[in-house]
């Protein structure tokens, strides 16, 4: 039986890669998340995937090891998660009524090969009043999330359009999560 595991304690990322109806374990790789503000978003996420999947295989050189990083573009500059409810406000304000790109990268390890991609999926916003912004930022909700909003809860009030894979604006592209596993070898349940 081959092994997978989940680089990441996000429930979202846990819930979507349940979703494929895949036996997996979770494995939270605390890794520094700081990076060269001269790379790419591209760059940036799956360098972040990437450090956090080898972080765990370092520990499971037998498995397949899953990492993920997300964050959120808006006018050339990087938002990850917010550091209070102050920053969330900002961040939302930022984003409200304009587009903004989401890249997710993923990172795969396994025994025998490797690899890492990216996703980007561009989102509007609607134009949010200051109530709308102070409300959801007192749900909790956006302190944990880059660009203080989670597209599939409270914060998909917020959102007008997306071009792209919504799953990635969760934090997985489950389809191609699923066709990489594969193309690596993982046995798939179906």
């Amino acid at each position: 039986m081959q092994n997978l595991i989940l680089a990441s304690s996000s429930p979202r990322r846990k819930e979507l890669l349940e979703n494929l109806h895949l036996t997996f374990t979770i494995s939270s790789s605390d890794v520094d998340e700081s990076f060269d503000p001269k790379l790419s978003p591209e760059e940036v996420v799956m360098e972040l995937a990437e450090r956090k999947a080898q972080a765990v295989f370092k520990e499971n050189r037998d498995a397949f090891v899953i990492g993920s990083d997300t964050i959120v573009v808006a006018n050339n500059q990087i938002l990850g998660k917010p550091a209070d409810e102050a920053e969330a406000v900002q961040m939302l304000k930022t984003l409200s009524g304009s587009q903004h790109d989401v890249f997710t990268g993923v990172s795969i390890l396994s025994p025998t090969s490797s690899t890492k991609f990216y996703e980007k999926t561009e989102v509007w916003f609607w134009e949010l009043t200051d109530d709308e912004i102070r409300s959801y930022v007192k749900s909790g909700e956006p302190l944990d999330k880059a660009g203080a909003y989670g597209i599939q809860q409270l914060g998909s009030m917020l959102v007008k359009k997306i071009h792209g894979d919504y799953f990635a604006v969760v934090g997985l592209p489950v389809a191609r999560t699923r066709r990489e596993l594969k193309r690596l070898g993982y046995h798939l349940p179906y």
